[in-house]
């Protein structure tokens, strides 16, 4: 229901706390954004979340040496390529796409009621894409986070809230409940003609929302936004008795997947490199050697070495002088072996699919060996689905309040989520198996688990319609004697008389 509700007795007890210590409630939440800004968590969002949009290590690569002091110094006079094979964009990709590119079902026992049809409105196409990005967001910063939210036209959206942007303040220690969070996001203003960034901050409690900038490490009101219930209902202001984010976690632990795969990745973008700038042209791969051309210290040598690709000695019989050259072959197939491994490495560890798999090259796809090839990605897949599953019964919560206290629809109905996961199939196996199966399990089984099924619902109906015409066109008396010669219907399991 809407109601002023209350702070949890935890949070509570954390604002007490810090009363009776001398610390107020803006001091503490101060010194919270200024700890969490700088966490390792939040430092391996931005990393997923850059990695992801092909910011990594390797753009400040650098071609080094040993200067005549010992110490490294950069080079600029060689080539200095900085190659990114972004495997774990693609390992990213491929998770949220196997488990969210095709449409969310709801699955009612009811059919097709107010509340079923209110239902469709919320969960629609629009929906499913925020969610499908609010998937891939979890899977590079390990949570993710929707805010439902009641527009000006009075329906019921969901705002899709990056992870690196809110510190939530837990209820639990399994992270279940929340007391408030807080969401912190850059906004540009400007300043006459100069543009500025500013740190707008949003604190979510169930009495309502504030609005500060955070400025010198500071806590100021934000004089553009007013302090706000959550809604505003017949000019009532109304509130959620939960704090209105919901958490969607890639797994139980909030881990992002750039923890498992940033060294390989980082590893294969520094090989890849190194191989093209020890294989181009102006790569000293031929170095000349002068010699009875004065001699020079170690450090001399190796900064001519690198600089210049030649090298000077000095020998005691000086009728010796002249140019040799010495050629350093580059070995392109250790690369090749090396960058494969690695490659593998960041499948394997990423928990990825490789669609270069020997069991499809080799022309034995069947069923059994997809599965096999998926099994890796569907143990990640299941665990967010689970943590998923969890998390859209908390959206369906704020939905049936919102249906209930504002649209006056009481639900009826027990929902149920079914995630359709896009997995390489052989068709033809698949609708054998579901012919074999006719007599032994419910034909509504049979439809869903169909290859060509979309909406099983829908599906059902275009069944139970092409039926009904069968039926018409098959009765000679055109349907003038009613039912009285009606074949028996299985679909419909309620049988009609076949004749007197």
């Amino acid at each position: 229901m809407f109601l002023g509700g209350t702070l949890g007795l935890l949070w509570n007890d954390i604002i007490r706390r810090g009363s009776q210590s001398g610390m107020t409630e803006i001091e503490f939440l101060e010194a919270e954004i200024r700890r969490w800004r700088d966490s390792p968590r939040r430092h391996d969002m931005l990393t997923g979340i850059a990695y992801y949009d092909d910011h990594q290590e390797i753009e400040d690569k650098q071609r080094l040496m040993i200067g005549k002091d010992g110490q490294k110094q950069a080079v600029h006079n060689l080539p200095n390529f900085r190659i990114m094979d972004n495997q774990y964009a693609k390992l990213v990709d491929q998770k949220s796409d196997y488990l969210m590119a095709k449409p969310l079902e709801l699955k009612t026992e009811g059919q097709d009621g107010p509340y079923e049809k209110a239902l469709d409105e919320i969960f629609n196409r629009k929906f499913m894409k925020t969610l499908k990005n609010v998937g891939k967001n979890a899977i590079n910063c390990g949570i993710s986070w929707i805010c439902p939210y009641v527009g000006e036209d009075g329906g019921l959206h969901m705002k899709k809230i990056p992870g690196h942007q809110v510190l939530p303040f837990w209820h639990d220690d399994d992270h279940t409940t929340l007391d408030s969070a807080l969401r912190i996001y850059p906004v540009t203003v400007y300043e006459g003609r100069t543009p500025e960034t500013v740190m707008k901050v949003e604190y979510y409690t169930t009495e309502g929302i504030r609005y500060f900038i955070f400025k010198n490490d500071k806590l100021l009101p934000d004089n553009e936004q007013t302090d706000a219930a959550y809604m505003t209902v017949e000019g009532k202001p109304f509130n959620w008795t939960r704090v209105p984010l919901v958490a969607f976690k890639a797994n139980d632990e909030e881990h992002p997947l750039i923890r498992r795969v940033k060294c390989l990745q980082d590893g294969l973008n520094e090989l890849l490199s190194n191989c093209m700038d020890n294989t181009s042209e102006d790569v000293r791969n031929t170095v000349l050697v002068l010699r009875n051309y004065d001699g020079e210290d170690l450090g001399e040598f190796r900064r001519n070495l690198m600089t210049y690709g030649a090298v000077k000695i000095r020998s005691d019989d000086y009728s010796q002088g002249g140019v040799e050259v010495l050629h350093i072959d580059v070995n392109a197939e250790n690369y090749k072996l090396v960058i494969s491994l690695l490659k593998r490495a960041i499948i394997e560890n990423g928990r990825g699919f490789d669609a270069k798999d020997e069991r499809f090259t080799s022309g034995q796809a069947n069923q059994m060996n997809i599965q096999a090839a998926y099994s890796d990605m569907d143990l990640d897949a299941n665990e967010m689905e689970s943590e998923f599953q969890s998390s859209l019964e908390d959206i369906l919560w704020f939905a049936n309040v919102y249906l209930g206290f504002v649209k006056g629809i009481k639900p009826d109905s027990r929902v149920e989520f079914i995630f359709n996961r896009d997995m390489l199939t052989n068709t033809t196996e698949m609708i054998q198996n579901c012919q074999a199966s006719t007599g032994i399990i419910s034909r509504e089984t049979i439809v869903a688990n169909h290859p060509w099924t979309t909406d099983t619902a829908k599906e059902l109906e275009k069944i139970k319609k092409e039926q009904e015409e069968d039926r018409k066109a098959a009765d000679p008396y055109g349907g003038a004697f009613g039912d009285k010669y009606r074949e028996p219907d299985e679909f419909h399991g309620k049988g009609a008389p076949a004749g007197e």
